[in-house]
């Protein structure tokens, strides 16, 4: 019996969220006295052997994925065939696009309970216990999985990546025939020299009490002296100020980094849904009122124009 552990990549290597990912999966396994194996699937640029060092004990790559690559039915087939092969007990996502959509098809394949967006360790007393986050970050939940297959995806920035010790894992190459897929990608467009929203650990944001595209310069300012990534409001993404994949909220991308500052923006309880779980929030607004003060770490009444300025020169000069 083991853990596995669902790794995803970007550029041929392991993402960040996957190495949360493999470290919450080990610390199950030693919770429960198994062993606990990373699964990659498609071709790298890294020596995988180095996982090692998270705790992992085998790596199996899988590096021909083909149709698995954009078509979640064919990817959640071999995945399953390869936890059943290497007797999965535990099965670990992170809780990303992938992991949302192949999840719970797994969970149905492999007749396993399914626990999304957990944030700390199970309970493994008595039962199972998983504590997840709901409505949107207002509350939490534990839920008990008594299904002999359990599937878990892990919220970013929930866990932190631990090294625990200096050995190498053995590499298992996988060659499970891939199904064809009913899925062509004809195109496929990267963002280039920006921080993945998803992954950053420091977000910088913006609303309409920029006035204007034209301002946004100071966003992209502070941003890169933090090595932070940018996002905003719905309004400016709906006003073509910004492009829509960096909206962040209910309706955008839902994040949560460990600083998220926030300029300009009012925090309508759809933004906050999707920003709440960031570890520290820094609000930036000239209305006292601003509901986003309530859920605000750390807060600064003013003027944008003239506390961004002062900000970045700080920023700059500790670096």
């Amino acid at each position: 019996m083991s853990v596995i552990i669902i790794t995803e990549q970007s550029e041929n290597k392991i993402k960040k969220q996957s190495l949360e990912s493999i470290s919450y999966g080990v610390a199950i396994a030693k919770q429960l006295n198994l062993d606990a194996f990373a699964l990659v699937m498609g071709a790298t640029d890294e020596n995988l052997s180095y996982l090692g060092n998270y705790g992992v004990k085998k790596i199996i790559h899988q590096k021909n994925i083909g149709a698995a690559n954009s078509d979640n039915k064919v990817a959640t087939k071999l995945i399953s065939e390869i936890c059943t092969q290497h007797q999965a007990q535990i099965i670990i996502f992170s809780n990303s696009l992938f992991g949302k959509a192949v999840a719970p098809r797994l969970s149905v394949k492999l007749k396993a309970g399914l626990v999304s967006g957990a944030i700390k360790l199970p309970e493994t007393g008595n039962s199972f216990s998983v504590k997840r986050s709901v409505f949107s970050g207002k509350a939490f939940a534990d839920v008990k999985i008594s299904s002999p297959i359990k599937i878990i995806t892990l919220n970013a920035n929930a866990f932190e990546t631990m090294k625990s010790s200096d050995a190498n894992a053995e590499i298992v190459e996988s060659n499970i025939e891939v199904p064809a897929g009913t899925i062509n990608i004809i195109e496929t467009k990267k963002n280039e020299g920006t921080v993945s929203l998803t992954d950053a650990e420091t977000v910088v944001s913006g609303g309409r009490g920029l006035k204007g595209p034209e301002n946004w310069g100071m966003i992209e300012e502070l941003a890169k002296a933090l090595g932070a990534a940018t996002a905003c409001s719905r309004p400016v993404a709906d006003s073509n100020w910004r492009p829509h994949h960096e909206h962040v909220g209910q309706t955008g991308v839902a994040i949560s980094p460990n600083l998220y500052i926030a300029v300009g923006i009012s925090g309508a309880i759809q933004h906050l849904a999707g920003v709440n779980r960031s570890k520290t929030i820094v609000v930036i607004n000239n209305d006292p009122e601003a509901p986003f003060f309530k859920a605000a770490d750390y807060g600064i009444v003013g003027d944008a124009f003239q506390v961004m300025p002062k900000i970045i020169e700080a920023v700059k000069n500790l670096g």
